[in-house]
């Protein structure tokens, strides 16, 4: 009987544990994870306009910028007047971690510099333009094809939690039954 017990305690603690995991494999697919620069990172030796240029930041994604905290930093600006001029005198937010993380949570165009304007204007900034989410995008190409040119409201939408409470169930069932069996 004990041994029945403990079965179905590993085989609940398994369910439970893939019930959890599965759903934030699914939402951690669609963020993207961007290192500013790549291997470079951010650095003057490093051409971040050509590192950007081919590449898709969406709402949700992450963006990280990697430099030597004591000769560098990042500056987020707010218009393209000063992201352009290379004028860092009103940032709207300073980073000088060394190792910094930015979730884009909005659509439309942010604005990234060093902190350093000599260096700023040696190239050393990054343009990024957010769009929608990649599930949104989706749906509005989606839509699209079928000659919708523009989404009136989203339906509602099914919790990750009631997504998959079919899926838990029958795993701890079969789990449950191998287990005593």
């Amino acid at each position: 009987m004990q041994r029945k017990t403990v079965n179905l305690t590993i085989a609940v603690f398994l369910v439970n544990l893939l019930g959890s995991i599965v759903p934030c494999i699914a939402i951690k697919a669609v963020i993207r994870n961007h290192v500013v620069g790549g291997d470079q990172g951010w650095d003057t030796s490093t051409d971040v306009a050509s590192w950007s240029a081919n590449k898709r930041f969406h709402v949700g994604d992450i963006i990280w910028f990697t430099y030597a905290a004591p000769q560098e930093g990042v500056i987020e600006l707010t218009t393209k007047e000063e992201f352009d001029s290379c004028e860092t005198t009103n940032p709207i937010k300073m980073y000088t971690e060394g190792l910094n993380h930015l979730m884009l949570e909005n659509e439309g165009s942010r604005y990234f510099t060093s902190t350093n304007p000599e260096n700023c204007k040696k190239g050393l900034k990054l343009h990024v333009k957010v769009l929608p989410s990649i599930q949104h995008a989706q749906k509005m190409a989606d839509a699209a094809s079928y000659g919708v040119e523009e989404a009136v409201a989203e339906g509602p939408s099914i919790s990750h939690a009631r997504a998959y409470e079919g899926w838990f169930w029958r795993v701890w069932f079969v789990l449950a039954f191998v287990l005593l069996a």
